[in-house]
């Protein structure tokens, strides 16, 4: 039977060997690799689907099965005809398990063999996730691309308790797999985990790739550590993974981390960062962040980025822009939400372009320079 998801290798970059592909999906095409924004509740936040394709470039975006399991339910998503008709998006979606908002209720939750018991953060009624639910609710939700369900180790933890919790999500992965009944629309990615300890990585991906999903992705990194421990476990683990199949990132969107993450042969990555640095008032730019609340913009008519050609910056100031995030007007979060989202779409535009040209390397230290990264 046909793969619901596919992976074509286009070209390897001879300066880093990042890979330059596509990922063939139900709903579209994927140029990788790909920032994926996160659109946690069936919505990218302040920006409409439309703003996404037209104005952003999206070629894919995220979906959490945590929030979405909660409200509005998985049977009124399934009702609605899925995720795609829900919020009228006819590109790729991706959702995630939720095991990544699970585990990071801390007190909230019990882990156990069979699953996790965990109270809702909106209510504190007691829930039930295990690996068979899930798939029924990310079956119900009807993304192209579906996770298994992990557990994702705090850091730091113990190599004991990284075992455990790594055997663990191996043991859940088949679950999933087993449970997986829509492999005709829907792509299961499994999740490498092993927190900091390469054994644990090896021995995972391993296991994984026995299990022959259609893709794989790397969770319980980027959870805090420092930046060379991230970069060490990362170009460890990213070789481990199949050539012939899509290598995802979870949770990176830090412009370093990208080109990083692309340098190892990451194919996707995804954050909530873009969004979340524009309702603080922060824009990303070709030179750096820039803080729009500062004073030294009250009277800048300038664009937030003279390099950038999205809607913000083709038609919009810092001072007008500082002026509506002072103010709490919303448009200020749209207008630095639509710039950040573009700048990181355009990013790994480039990101490609520089791997099609084996310079990856080169641009890597040029853009440092410039971003202020060392």
């Amino acid at each position: 039977m046909k793969e619901a998801v596919t992976y074509e290798l286009l070209h390897v970059c001879k300066q880093t060997g990042a890979r330059r592909g596509v990922i063939h999906t139900p709903h579209g095409d994927i140029q990788t690799p790909v920032f994926m924004p996160v659109g946690t509740q069936a919505t990218v936040k302040s920006v409409t689907p439309e703003e996404l394709k037209d104005e952003i470039g999206a070629q894919i975006i995220l979906a959490n099965t945590y929030h979405l399991y909660l409200r509005p339910g998985q049977d009124l998503v399934k009702e609605a005809g899925g995720l795609h008709k829900f919020m009228n998006w006819d590109r790729p979606i991706l959702t995630d398990s939720g095991g990544f908002q699970v585990f990071s209720l801390g007190d909230l939750r019990t882990i156990c063999e069979e699953g996790v018991e965990f109270k809702s953060h909106l209510d504190g009624k007691k829930l039930f996730f295990s690996p068979e639910s899930v798939m029924k609710t990310e079956e119900d939700l009807g993304a192209d691309i579906i996770m298994a369900f992990d557990e994702c180790c705090p850091y730091p933890s113990t190599y004991e308790y990284t075992k455990k919790s790594m055997e663990r999500t191996t043991r859940w992965a088949k679950r999933c797999k087993e449970a997986h009944t829509t492999t005709d629309k829907q792509a299961l990615f499994g999740i490498i985990q092993g927190g900091f300890y390469k054994d644990l990585r090896e021995q995972s991906a391993k296991d994984l790739i026995e299990l022959d999903f259609p893709g794989y992705a790397i969770g319980g990194i980027s959870v805090g550590e420092p930046k060379d421990e991230f970069i060490d476990i990362l170009k460890y683990t990213a070789p481990l993974m199949p050539e012939n199949k899509p290598r995802y990132l979870m949770g990176v969107g830090t412009p370093d981390y990208l080109i990083e993450a692309a340098m190892a042969g990451i194919d996707m990555c995804d954050c909530v960062l873009p969004t979340r640095l524009a309702r603080h008032g922060n824009a990303m730019t070709w030179n750096g962040k820039v803080v729009i609340r500062n004073a030294t913009y009250e009277r800048d008519w300038n664009p937030l980025d003279s390099e950038c050609d999205c809607y913000t910056c083709k038609n919009y100031t810092r001072a007008y822009i500082r002026h509506l995030v002072k103010t709490n007007e919303i448009l200020g979060i749209r207008l630095l939400s639509i710039h950040n989202l573009h700048f990181l779409t355009k990013l790994m535009e480039r990101v490609r372009i520089e791997i099609e040209n084996d310079n990856l390397g080169t641009f890597k230290e040029e853009f440092y320079k410039r971003y202020g990264y060392k």
